[in-house]
């Protein structure tokens, strides 16, 4: 493990770049025996000076949540990043990309949570009980990597390359429709770029909440009632640019509709 002085060098890098818009070499560069755990250390620490400034945690995101990704990154479970109230952005809107560097979209479903989750081995029905209802979403990538070359450590440090993300559509009850099955087409100005099913998340979305449940266990966390869980990509990330029109479809869950700013 990085000690607490390595640890606040790279939060300062990960956070200066973040804040000001530009790239840096990935972190281990500098620090090669960086781990992932490390990465967590550095996200941790962003997060302690983010809330220090008056901005609030909202939830989590998953990301390598396919098979594939999870095998070319040589990891058995997601990574996780934190989602804060200020890059949550209203459907039908201009989403802010000035000072954004790669930024990139792609469309996934997201859970919001009505009871606390915990412990080691929740069940998806677990899941399911305790979640208020399903919603499409959009989130909004930005790699702050020179040339988009990172890894798995580098990128956990920098919050999964979280940017902003966008819920809209049709509010379901996990009961109502069925999360795994849920068609989605994603559309740049009229033209479809990607076309998935929900269930490319992991066989089932709902594994990525059963994932993070436990991943927090580990850290002496519980998922809180009113978190809101980004599950992982279901189409590929999409480049984008200010002036583009962004449409993601949903089988029996409606669309979200917004404009590059």
């Amino acid at each position: 493990m990085l000690d607490a002085t390595a640890v606040a060098d790279l939060a300062n890098r990960v956070d200066g770049a973040q804040s000001n818009g530009h790239t840096i070499a990935k972190l281990t560069d500098d620090y090669p025996a960086m781990t992932v755990d490390d990465g967590y250390a550095v996200q941790d620490e962003c997060l302690r000076r983010w809330q220090a400034r008056g901005r609030t945690l909202i939830g989590y995101k998953a990301g390598l949540t396919s098979r594939a990704k999870m095998v070319q990154m040589g990891v058995t479970e997601p990574s996780f990043g934190l989602l804060m109230r200020d890059t949550c952005d209203m459907e039908g809107g201009v989403i802010p990309t000035a000072g954004l560097i790669h930024p990139r979209v792609e469309a996934e479903i997201a859970y919001v949570i009505g009871a606390d989750l915990a412990g080691p081995d929740v069940t998806i029905e677990q899941v399911h009980e305790a979640t208020d209802f399903i919603q499409p979403a959009i989130e909004i990538l930005d790699s702050r990597f020179e040339k988009f070359r990172f890894d798995l450590p580098s990128v956990v440090a920098d919050n999964g390359s979280s940017a902003r993300f966008v819920l809209g559509g049709r509010m379901r009850r996990p009961r109502d429709v069925d999360p795994a099955t849920i068609g989605i087409v994603l559309e740049i100005n009229g033209e479809q770029v990607a076309l998935a099913c929900s269930g490319a998340v992991l066989g089932h979305p709902a594994r990525a909440i059963q994932m993070l449940v436990g991943w927090l266990h580990g850290r002496g966390q519980i998922l809180p009632a009113g978190s809101i869980v980004l599950t992982g990509a279901a189409t590929e990330a999409v480049p984008i640019k200010p002036g583009d029109s962004i449409c993601a479809r949903y089988q029996d869950m409606g669309s979200i509709t917004m404009r590059v700013g």
